[in-house]
C-alpha cells in the first residue's frame, strides 16, 4: 500500500508544475449568504424600521438586539448604534447582484438622519467588510476603531489573495468628513482598498496586545473600472515588507491613532502594538482583512465610490 501511494506522489510530482498552487475559499467568501436583520429606530428620528445586514448565515433577526459574531469570522461598517439613549442605523455594505450570483456592493454614503424633524445630523460612512466582529451597540462616534476587535486566529501560510472586484469612483478630487453636525471638504483622493495582516501576537501581564507583522498583502483601486476584474491577484509579502520594491508607505506598521483594537484576555478593549517586522518563517497568530471604498480613515472620504467584491480566496503553495 505504502508503494502504491509513493508511486501516486511521484507520478503527480511529474505533472504538476514547480509553481502550482492550491487554492482555498473562505468562509463566506463567495458573498451568496447574508444575515438580514431589521432594526427600528428611535421615534425621535422617525421611528422607522431598517434592514442592515451581516455576511454570514442565511437567516432574518428581528429585534434591536447585538448580532453574535461567533457565527461569521465577518463583520462591517453596517451601524446598529444607540447613543444618548437614540438608536440608529446605518447601510454601507449590502448584496448585489453580481456576474453569477450575489456580491457584496460596498458604499461610501452619508448616515443621515432629522432630529425630532429639525436638527440634521449626517455622518460619513465607508463600507467595509473585515474579519473580526463590532461592539454593539455602538455608543459613541469618537474613535471608530475602538468600537471593533480586529482580526481572528490564524495560522496559515498563504501566498496571494484572490479576489474579483469591480469600481466606480466619482473622482471629483474632493474629500468630506462627515462627523455628527459637522461636515467639512478639502482636497485629495480615496482609493478602494484591500488589505491583508498576518500578525503574530500575545499579551503582557498588564494586557497590552502586542504584534509582529508577519506578512503583508495590499490592493489599491484609484479608479473605476470598465467592468468586472477576475481573478485579480494579491501577493502577500513575508518578511519586512518596507525593503521590497513594490513598498508603499500605507504599507507599513500600524500604530499611534491608526492603530487597530482587540479584545484582551481581561475582556477590555486595548490598541494592537505593531512591534516590528518579523522574521520570514515565523508562524502567525491572527490575520486582519479588510476590504473598503475608501481608505482614508473614520468618517473621511469620497462620496459615491463604490467597491463591488466576489469570489474572495487565498493561494497556498501545493
Amino acid at each position: 500500500m505504502e508503494k502504491v501511494e509513493i508511486s501516486l506522489l511521484l507520478a503527480l510530482a511529474a505533472v504538476l508544475p514547480a509553481s502550482a498552487q492550491r487554492i482555498e475559499t473562505v468562509p463566506f467568501g463567495d458573498f451568496e449568504s447574508w444575515t438580514v436583520r431589521h432594526i427600528r429606530e428611535s421615534a425621535i428620528i422617525g421611528g422607522e424600521e431598517k434592514t442592515i445586514y451581516v455576511l454570514g448565515p442565511s437567516e432574518t433577526i428581528e429585534g434591536n438586539r447585538a448580532y453574535d459574531y461567533s457565527r461569521t469570522p465577518w463583520a462591517s461598517s453596517n451601524a446598529y448604534a444607540r447613543v444618548s439613549g437614540v438608536t440608529k442605523t446605518s447601510l454601507s455594505v449590502e448584496p448585489d447582484e453580481g456576474p453569477s450570483g450575489r456580491c457584496a456592493k460596498l458604499s461610501t454614503v452619508f448616515a443621515s438622519c432629522k432630529v425630532a424633524g429639525l436638527v440634521e445630523i449626517n455622518v460619513l460612512a465607508t463600507g467595509s467588510l473585515y474579519w473580526g466582529k463590532m461592539f454593539e451597540p455602538i455608543t459613541g462616534v469618537r474613535d471608530p476603531y475602538a468600537n471593533m476587535d480586529w482580526g481572528i486566529a490564524f495560522t496559515g501560510h498563504p501566498s496571494a489573495v484572490l479576489i474579483d472586484y469591480k469600481a466606480f469612483m466619482p473622482a471629483t478630487g474632493k474629500l468630506v468628513k462627515g462627523t455628527t453636525f459637522r461636515k467639512t471638504e478639502f482636497p485629495g483622493d480615496d482609493p478602494c482598498q484591500l488589505k491583508l495582516l498576518l500578525q503574530k501576537r500575545w499579551e503582557d501581564a498588564d494586557g497590552r496586545v502586542h504584534a509582529l507583522r508577519v506578512g503583508t498583502a495590499f490592493l489599491r483601486v484609484e479608479k473605476s473600472t470598465s467592468g468586472w476584474v477576475t481573478d485579480s491577484r494579491i501577493p502577500i509579502i513575508y518578511g519586512d515588507a518596507s525593503r521590497t520594491s513594490g513598498y508603499k508607505s500605507y504599507m507599513g506598521l500600524i500604530n499611534g491613532e491608526n492603530a487597530l483594537y482587540a479584545l484582551n484576555s481581561k475582556g477590555k478593549r486595548v490598541k494592537i502594538i505593531e512591534e516590528g517586522w518579523a522574521e520570514p518563517g515565523t508562524e502567525c497568530t491572527h490575520a486582519v482583512l479588510h476590504i473598503s471604498s475608501g481608505c482614508q480613515g473614520g468618517y473621511t472620504g469620497a462620496p459615491g465610490n463604490t467597491f463591488w467584491i466576489d469570489n474572495l480566496r487565498l493561494e497556498y503553495p501545493f
